[in-house]
């Protein structure tokens, strides 16, 4: 009996860096079958890196690049001395990335952090951006739950703050992120947090982290300017959000709909980490996105 031929659904990536403002940039590619195949941007979240796209990566990356790099402070990614951190000098980063790659026309995924990384790269460069996929990626204040509040508006100038923050950046802390809001555990894969700890606890990762915690303010200022983006170019979007997220609540993916009313939405059964378990359900309605929206 012939084996099962598994390769033409399985990917190929590699594994690369590429030299950004004297940023060692880590990222991840899949080699579609086609060289003119339609092209993902994959912008993750804390305290992530581009690992959280491998199984993406896998399923999707025969038909389409997918391309995934980690920020500085993140992942694999090497930052020189002094490096200072903050949401404009990671856009700063991604947007010479996209450059050095030679990328001018793709649909971008946010999550997370990826999403004032995206939306900054957006006002910047619209003209690359050929559609949105939004994953617990939040642009209004309508999403942001009180937990969310008390860490992303900390006053770093009140006593006790820092410590506060810490414990976010510990084993227990980034598994909660993880854990939380899964109606079913088994689903839930121990790698991702696992990995993502080992990443917090190198020399000055928690450092950036609080940086960013700190930095993270000046989104929320932005949101207006970023509704108003949306709203002037009406880029066509896909929102799949876990519908569980104690940080980046429900009602933060239907306040999209205010600016795109044509945007297609998907509320998932899970928490802020959706394609750690539900993969399977977000992976099709993005292939059916990019067929759709590439053209």
């Amino acid at each position: 009996m012939k084996g099962l031929d598994v390769s033409a659904s399985v990917a190929s990536t590699v594994h690369r860096h590429v030299e950004v403002d004297g940023v060692r940039v880590f990222y991840r590619e899949s080699l579609p079958d086609r060289a003119d195949a339609p092209m993902l941007l994959l912008l993750h979240g804390f305290p992530s890196g581009s690992h959280q796209f491998r199984r993406l990566i896998d399923v999707l990356g025969c038909r389409y690049r997918l391309i995934a790099p980690d920020y500085p402070g993140f992942g694999h990614t090497q930052v020189p001395d002094g490096f200072t951190y903050s949401f404009d000098r990671l856009a700063d980063i991604t947007e010479g990335f996209v450059r050095q790659l030679g990328l001018d026309r793709f649909v971008m995924y946010v999550f997370d952090f990826g999403a004032p990384v995206g939306f900054r790269l957006a006002e910047r460069r619209p003209e690359w951006i050929a559609g949105l996929v939004v994953q617990n990626g939040n642009a209004y204040e309508d999403g942001l739950s009180e937990a969310a509040r008390g860490v992303l508006l900390a006053d770093p100038r009140e006593p006790g703050t820092e410590a506060a923050l810490d414990d976010l950046l510990t084993l227990p802390g980034t598994r909660y992120q993880y854990e939380a809001g899964v109606t079913d555990p088994e689903l839930l894969p121990p790698d991702g947090w696992t990995l993502d700890q080992h990443f917090l606890d190198q020399p000055g990762r928690k450092e950036a982290q609080l940086a960013l915690f700190f930095d993270y303010r000046t989104n929320i200022d932005s949101y207006g300017r970023w509704q108003a983006w949306l709203r002037r170019h009406m880029p066509p979007a896909l929102i799949t959000w876990g519908a569980h997220d104690p940080f980046f609540i429900a009602p933060g993916a239907h306040a999209y709909l205010r600016d795109l009313p044509d945007a297609e939405l998907h509320l998932l059964d899970t928490g802020h980490f959706a394609l750690e378990t539900h993969l399977p359900a977000i992976a099709p309605l993005i292939a059916d996105f990019l067929d759709r929206t590439w053209k």
